[in-house]
C-alpha cells in the first residue's frame, strides 16, 4: 500500500455504516461495511439508534485502518442520511418511539409520521420556504420536531440537543457541538442569508421552546463543511475508533451531498485541468435521482430546492433537483411486463436482463432499418412520473403517461418500452436543466454520474444525447466515501480549501460524448414530452367538469 497521509471517510446510509481509507489523490485503499438496525413499528414510522450507529462506525473504521500506522491518518470526515437524533441530559438517548424504548432515539429520514404537521407549517407560507421550492417536505426535521412535541411531550420537554445525524457524529467524535451549514440549511430551515435561526418561523411552527438560550438545542455554532471541529478526536472516541487522540475531525455533509462533493472534482482523462465546478451537474442516480449543481451567484428556481448557501463548497450556492423514482421506475417497467418471468428464469439477476435488453436494442433498430437505436421510440412517448414529480413541477399528484402502444408482444415490446422510459428520465433531467436556465443559471458543460444507474450505459448515453452534454462516469465508484474523506483532508490543512480537496481527490472518469446524429430527433421528442404534461393537465380539467 502507498505511504500516507491517509484520510478516513465515514458514510452512514439508510441500512449500513461504511468506512474507507482514502489516499490524498482520492484512491479508495480499503473499505468496510456494517449493517445498522432499523425498527419499523407501524407503516411510515422508522426508528434507529444513535448508539447502534456509532458502534457500527467504530467497527468499520477499525477494519479499514488495521494495516496502516494510525499516526499517518491525518483527518476523518463524516456524512450520513438526514435523520433526526434526539438527546437528553448528558447526551443520553431520548426515545422517539411511542412504546418508549430509550435506545430508539433517531427518526430515520424516510419516516413519514409528520404529514399533518408538514401541511400546517406550509400553510403559513413563511418567506423562508422560498429556499425549499416553496414548501417543507415531510422528510425534513422541523415537522418531525413538532410531531414529537404533540405526541411524545416527555421526550420533547427533556431535549438537551437535537442533531441531524451527520452533526451528531462530529459531536460524538469531538465532544464539541457544531452544526454543518449543509444539514441546517437543507433540512432544518436555517436562514443562511442572515446567518441565524429564524425566530418567527419557529414560533409559527409552534416550536418556541427551541428559541431559548440562543437556540442552543438546535445548535448555536454553525460552520461550513470542511472546517476543523474543536481539538479533533477525544480520548474516548479515539479509543473506540482505533485512531490517535486529536486526529482532525471535519464538519459534516449529508450523504448525497458528499457524493456530489467527490464528483464535482472529477475530470475526464483528456481534460486540460481548467474545468469550472459551476459547469457541472452531479446526478446521484439510484432508486431515485438527485440532481445537484452549484453556482457562485444565487439562483432561485421554482420547483428546485435551494439556493442553499455554502451547503457543499463554501462560496457557492447549491441547487438540488430530483426525480422521485428512477432505477425503481425501470425495475417497475421490467417486473410488470409479461416477459419478465421467462427472462428471469433464463438470465437470472435483473442486471443481466438489463444487459440483454441493451444488447437487443441495436439489433432491433438494424432489423427495422434505423441507423440509430433511439429511433425505435419515434411513435412511443412517455411521461415518467408514476410516483409524482419532484422537480421542476413539484406536484406529487402527477402520474405517468404512455402513448403509441401497439400489439407487439414478448421481449421486443419490453425492450422498446424500456428504452422509452430511459429516454423519458433523461427528458426529465433536461426539463430540470431548462428550468434552471429559465431562472438565469450559468450554462452546464458536463453531467456527472454515480450510483446504480451510472453502471447502465444506455441511461448515461441517453442523458448525454438528450441534454446534448457530455456525461462523465468517475473511475472510482465510491464517490460518497471519497467526498467524506475530502472533508477530513480539507479540515486537516492538507489542502487549502474544500474545493481544492475535491479537485485533487475527484480523480478521472470516462467521458461519454453526445451523439450529434440524434440531436434533432430528441429535440422533437422533447417537445412531445412537454406536451404530455399539458395534455395531462387538460384531461384533469375536463374530468373536473371545467368547461373552459
Amino acid at each position: 500500500m502507498s505511504s500516507g497521509p491517509y484520510f478516513v471517510g465515514v458514510d452512514v446510509g439508510t441500512g449500513s455504516a461504511r468506512a474507507a481509507l482514502v489516499a490524498s489523490d482520492g484512491r479508495v485503499l480499503e473499505q468496510a461495511v456494517q449493517a445498522i438496525k432499523t425498527w419499523n413499528p407501524e407503516p411510515d414510522y422508522y426508528n434507529q439508534s444513535s448508539d447502534n450507529i456509532w458502534q457500527s462506525i467504530c467497527q468499520v473504521v477499525k477494519k479499514v485502518i488495521a494495516g496502516v500506522d494510525k499516526s499517518e491518518v491525518k483527518g476523518i470526515g463524516f456524512d450520513a442520511t438526514c435523520s433526526l437524533v434526539v438527546l437528553g441530559p448528558q447526551g443520553s438517548p431520548l426515545t422517539v418511539s411511542k412504546s418508549g424504548e430509550a435506545e430508539q432515539n433517531v427518526i430515520l429520514w424516510m419516516d413519514h409520521r409528520a404529514e399533518q404537521e408538514t401541511q400546517e407549517i406550509n400553510a403559513f407560507k413563511n418567506p423562508l420556504l422560498k429556499y425549499v421550492g416553496g414548501q417543507v417536505s415531510l422528510e425534513m426535521e422541523v415537522p418531525k420536531l413538532l410531531w414529537l412535541k404533540r405526541n411524545l411531550s416527555k421526550t420533547f420537554a427533556n431535549i438537551w440537543r437535537v442533531f441531524d445525524l451527520p452533526d451528531f457524529l462530529t459531536w460524538r467524535a469531538t465532544g464539541v457541538d457544531t452544526r454543518s451549514l449543509c444539514s441546517v440549511v437543507c433540512k432544518w430551515n436555517y436562514d443562511a442569508a442572515n446567518g441565524s435561526w429564524n425566530k418567527e418561523f419557529l414560533e409559527q411552527a409552534d416550536l418556541e421552546e427551541l428559541i431559548q438560550n440562543n437556540f442552543e438545542k438546535l445548535g448555536s455554532d454553525v460552520q461550513p463543511p470542511g472546517r476543523k471541529v474543536g481539538k479533533g478526536l477525544t480520548a474516548k472516541a479515539a479509543g473506540e475508533l482505533g485512531l490517535s487522540i486529536s486526529t482532525v475531525v471535519s464538519t459534516s455533509l449529508i450523504d448525497a451531498h458528499a457524493g456530489a462533493l467527490g464528483m464535482f472534482g472529477c475530470r475526464s482523462k483528456d481534460s486540460k485541468g481548467d474545468d469550472d465546478v459551476q459547469g457541472k451537474m452531479a446526478l446521484i442516480a439510484g432508486t431515485s435521482t438527485c440532481h445537484m449543481s452549484i453556482t457562485r451567484k444565487a439562483c432561485f428556481a421554482q420547483g428546485v430546492w435551494g439556493p442553499y448557501q455554502d451547503a457543499i463548497i463554501p462560496g457557492y450556492f447549491l441547487n438540488e433537483g430530483g426525480q422521485s423514482i428512477a432505477g425503481h421506475l425501470l425495475d417497475h417497467v421490467l417486473k410488470s411486463h409479461e416477459s419478465y418471468a421467462e427472462l428471469k428464469s433464463k438470465l437470472g439477476e435483473d442486471k443481466f436482463i438489463y444487459q440483454h435488453l441493451n444488447k437487443l436494442l441495436p439489433e432491433l433498430a438494424a432489423a427495422r432499418g434505423f441507423d440509430q437505436l433511439s429511433c425505435l421510440t419515434q411513435d412511443v412517448h412517455v411521461w415518467p412520473d408514476l410516483h409524482g414529480n419532484r422537480s421542476p413541477i413539484a406536484d406529487p399528484t402527477l402520474r405517468g403517461v404512455i402513448t403509441g402502444l401497439d400489439m407487439t408482444r414478448g421481449t421486443e415490446s419490453l425492450a422498446i418500452k424500456y428504452l422509452a422510459f430511459v429516454q423519458a428520465l433523461a427528458y426529465g433531467t433536461r426539463h430540470i436543466i431548462d428550468n434552471l436556465y429559465q431562472y438565469g443559471r450559468a450554462p452546464f458543460q458536463t453531467l456527472l454520474f454515480c450510483g446504480g444507474l451510472a453502471k447502465n450505459p444506455l441511461y448515461v448515453q441517453c442523458h448525454a444525447d438528450i441534454c446534448n452534454l457530455p456525461g462523465l462516469i468517475p473511475d472510482e465508484q465510491e464517490m460518497v466515501l471519497v467526498g467524506a474523506a475530502a472533508l477530513g483532508a480539507a479540515a486537516s490543512g492538507h489542502f487549502d480549501s474544500l474545493e481544492s480537496a475535491s479537485k485533487a481527490m475527484g480523480g478521472t472518469g470516462q467521458l461519454v460524448k453526445p451523439n450529434p446524429e440524434t440531436l434533432e430527433f430528441h429535440n422533437r421528442k422533447y417537445k412531445v414530452f412537454l406536451q404530455l404534461l399539458e395534455n395531462q393537465r387538460q384531461y384533469r380539467s375536463i374530468m373536473q367538469g371545467d368547461t373552459k
